[in-house]
């Protein structure tokens, strides 16, 4: 019998080739993998607990409840939409979500909020800042280009906003030539 299953802490493509490597070794056919979710093939009864204490001892967590799993897919979501650039969100960040999660914006708002003591918004903002970080680490593009991609309406709104988050402005990050991003399963 196919069975879903949701993972917390799946916010990654080298999260995805970890799960499929436990899978082969655990002997369970793995259906279909995406960030935050899986389906396999539940042979036995002790398949899921195999996958549960596989998932678990590596920091990722099984998610039973529907509104860990609403707060799981909307991170999701997000990351998703950060992963091409240049983001290009031709509606607002509530419209896309209600759209890709067919959920009225004001539930899933309400839960992610409740769950995760920050705003939608507010993620949203700390993860172009992570991915401004690491575009600012690649040295490929300067910061009005790193600004355009992640669709800020100009250079000094991102600059004031990197300043909020990191406490750095976009210079001095640069010149400190130091990895002080976070990892997106640990932004909340």
């Amino acid at each position: 019998m196919e069975r879903k299953i949701f993972i917390k802490n799946m916010v990654c493509n080298r999260c995805i080739m970890f799960i499929k490597t436990k899978f082969e070794k655990l002997d369970i056919e793995l259906k279909h993998i995406e960030l935050g979710a899986i389906i396999f093939e539940e042979e036995s009864e002790n398949d899921f607990e195999k996958i549960k204490t596989a998932i678990e001892e590596n920091d990722f967590e099984i998610l039973l409840g529907q509104e860990e799993k609403l707060v799981e897919q909307t991170k999701i979501t997000i990351i998703k939409l950060l992963q091409k650039l240049p983001l290009q969100l031709d509606k607002t960040l509530s419209k896309y979500l209600e759209s890709k999660l067919n959920l009225e914006y004001s539930k899933i708002s309400k839960i992610f909020s409740l769950k995760e003591h920050i705003t939608i918004e507010k993620y949203f903002i700390k993860l172009k800042i992570e991915k401004a970080k690491e575009l600012i680490q690649l040295q490929e593009n300067n910061f009005t280009e790193i600004s355009q991609q992640l669709d800020y309406s100009n250079v000094n709104h991102f600059s004031s906003q990197f300043k909020n988050e990191t406490g750095m402005s976009l210079s001095s990050y640069k010149n400190e030539q130091r990895n002080f991003r976070n990892p997106l399963d640990q932004i909340v």
